[in-house]
């Protein structure tokens, strides 16, 4: 993918919140021509568990890979064939910094995302991966709720 070019970037969960945000990401990138692209970042909680406990890396390989398959096959259903994902990213990490660290090596990318519902106290305790974003990505980003 060249850095530069403009495109429409969905980060998918699973959530019915990443679900509404790549049906936006696909009326998006429909509507100016930009190629749609589907994110997934496997958090380093998830690797750091199944690393503390033994198991093998190839297995954690196949999990993260299992868990984008899954992730990314969401999204497309969600999306209904309105158009086609020409690229699928799989990150590990912390989500938010990934997602950040991404964005600002792509400029021109507009990022879709959706937004999760948490409390108000666990919002002001923990922010959210949205919330982080928005905060610190350079370039456009939005916000999709339910």
């Amino acid at each position: 993918m060249d850095k530069g070019s403009p495109s429409i970037v969905v980060a998918c969960d699973g959530s019915v919140q990443s679900l509404s945000a790549a049906k936006m990401g696909a009326e998006l990138a429909e509507a100016t021509g930009h190629p749609l692209r589907l994110l997934t970042v496997y958090p380093a909680s998830k690797e750091s568990v199944l690393v503390i406990s033994g198991v093998e890396h190839n297995e954690i390989e196949a999990g993260k890979q299992q868990h984008s398959r899954k992730v990314f096959d969401a999204a497309k259903d969600a999306i209904g064939g309105r158009t086609d994902a020409t690229e699928e990213i799989l990150l590990s990490g912390d989500p938010a910094h990934e997602i950040i660290e991404y964005m600002n090596a792509h400029p021109g990318t507009h990022l879709v995302l959706g937004r999760r519902g948490h409390s108000l106290v666990r919002s002001l305790t923990l922010g959210s991966v949205s919330e982080k974003i928005v905060r610190h990505v350079h370039g456009a980003v939005t916000v999709v709720g339910q």
